[in-house]
């Protein structure tokens, strides 16, 4: 397994998109029509790397059926049925985040609002941020073990940018302050 996954002894130990390279090169899966498992990496690949993390709902019902076709392409797995099942119930999520108000909020005399809403959009903001936080952890994650597998990549120089972006934020290079030292150990070696 390339990129840091070479210590992986099992499939519930990677990624899904170690998974799906997995899927992808290696020979025990050549019953699997390799179509399936492009197309998937594709649709990851776009979502992921897509500014927004926006998609239109044509994207998502295109998304949903390549998924539901690969999973097919392992009905021979007695645990596909379940893991098919999970799936399915995870692509029928609705994962729209919508903060209403927040110019609007910025600007208000919070007075005139009713308490239960600023209440409730205190919690949503303080989830974003959350989440927001958690998405820069994997992404940092997975760029330094890239940088740590091949220094000379472009996954390199994107980490440098991030770990500048970082530093210029203080509350950032406070809560990332482990990554930002192995950030600087990289460059030091490099």
């Amino acid at each position: 397994m390339p990129r840091g996954q070479g210590k992986v002894k099992g499939a519930d130990q990677c990624d899904a998109a170690a998974l799906l390279n997995l899927i992808n090169y290696c020979d025990c899966f050549r019953s699997v029509d390799p179509k399936f498992v492009r197309e998937v990496i594709r649709f990851r690949n776009e979502l992921l790397h897509s500014c927004e993390f926006r998609v239109k709902d044509e994207w998502m019902r295109h998304y949903q059926t390549t998924v539901k076709k690969l999973v097919q392409q392992f009905s021979h797995v007695p645990q596909m049925a379940t893991v098919g099942q999970q799936i399915e119930e995870m692509l029928t999520v609705d994962l729209s985040i919508c903060v209403s108000g927040l110019d609007r909020m910025d600007s208000a005399d919070l007075d005139g609002i009713e308490s239960d809403f600023v209440s409730q959009w205190e919690t949503s903001a303080d989830l974003i941020s959350q989440w927001e936080a958690e998405l820069l952890q994997e992404r940092l994650q997975e760029l330094l073990v890239a940088a740590e597998d091949d220094p000379k990549t472009q996954d390199t120089e994107q980490l440098k940018r991030l770990g500048g972006f970082l530093q210029a934020n203080r509350d950032l290079g406070e809560r990332f302050s482990a990554e930002l030292q192995a950030i600087d150990s990289l460059e030091a070696r490099g």
